[in-house]
């Protein structure tokens, strides 16, 4: 969302843009096809549609076997990925625990969404009456925690429900502005936009998209990756982020320095948001000038986004 925003500003289409997006995957529905005409006796079937967005038809594979496809490819281990897991659980516990996550985090309540002239529906933003003020989903774990869960996308896979990200409810929104335009209104931007890229890759093997992503946007600025300063890389899967800094030779020093999606979860649409506005926070806590965020797209895509501190 924030790419295709700065797209629209330098098109001259809009001067600020609200750019994000929402997931509710604890909501997702199961659904029953083909019935409007009617059905037959005992014909009534239903569908996880969460777990149909997260199977490629094209691949003929989960996104969680992608990743077992990667960890092959790049002979990654069980221990490796576990190794990683515990790296993003212990930094994002740690960081949240210090309030650094909790710069990024906006309370929410136990309200009723109801808007006027509308028929009011009782949908409550959290199922109960309290406020939310903190990650849920960090926790602090071990590694023999990690190594004693069962593989879940195959029998002697790599994967777990402790080394992959969570299926979490989330939201992330940002403000895109032109320069013009925020020098006008006397503000402070976060971070400027540098480039974006994106890439093609294997769909059963989705997960490397970013790799040949970051390689893009460098290209296009003339920078290497010495240049950049920090990753924020989607932890879609502990093979999959583990096969992209393999792939490009990552410093993990720079890679995802508060945790990443295997402690906080990945809500879908809110992911991209948040990983830049993650970034763009950690560039000016450390002073530093280059950022790139990127993240892998089921279906054999890869997109990245160079940023660059203003202070």
């Amino acid at each position: 969302s924030i790419i295709s925003a700065a797209e629209q500003i330098t098109l001259g289409k809009a001067g600020f843009i609200l750019a994000g997006g929402a997931e509710n995957m604890t909501l997702t529905p199961t659904a029953s096809f083909g019935n409007r005409m009617g059905y037959r006796l005992g014909g009534i079937k239903f569908g996880d549609t969460l777990m149909e967005g997260l199977y490629d038809p094209a691949g003929n594979c989960s996104m969680g076997q992608t990743a077992e496809n990667l960890a092959k490819k790049y002979k990654i281990s069980r221990e490796d990925v576990d190794e990683f897991a515990l790296r993003s659980h212990t930094l994002a516990l740690k960081n949240m625990k210090d309030g650094t996550l909790g710069e990024e985090i906006v309370e929410v309540g136990s309200g009723v969404l109801e808007s006027e002239n509308l028929t009011p529906r009782k949908i409550r933003t959290i199922p109960s009456k309290r406020t939310l003020n903190y990650d849920e989903n960090i926790r602090e774990t071990g590694m023999d925690q990690l190594k004693g869960l069962s593989p879940t996308f195959a029998k002697d896979g790599v994967q777990t429900a402790g080394n992959s990200s969570g299926i979490v409810d989330g939201a992330a929104s940002v403000i895109v502005g032109s320069g013009k335009k925020i020098e006008l209104k006397g503000l402070q931007p976060l971070a400027k936009i540098v480039a974006s890229a994106s890439a093609g890759v294997d769909p059963t093997i989705m997960g490397i998209g970013p790799a040949p992503a970051i390689r893009n946007v460098l290209e296009k600025t003339g920078l290497s990756l010495d240049d950049i300063d920090l990753f924020e890389i989607n932890e879609a899967f502990g093979a999959q982020i583990v096969a992209v800094e393999l792939e490009l030779g990552l410093d993990r020093k720079k890679l995802n320095v508060n945790g990443g999606a295997i402690a906080i979860g990945h809500p879908l649409a809110a992911t991209g948001t948040r990983l830049t506005h993650t970034l763009a926070l950690e560039l000016k806590r450390r002073n530093k000038k280059y950022g790139v965020a990127s993240a892998c797209i089921g279906g054999g895509q890869g997109t990245a986004i160079l940023i660059e501190n203003v202070d």
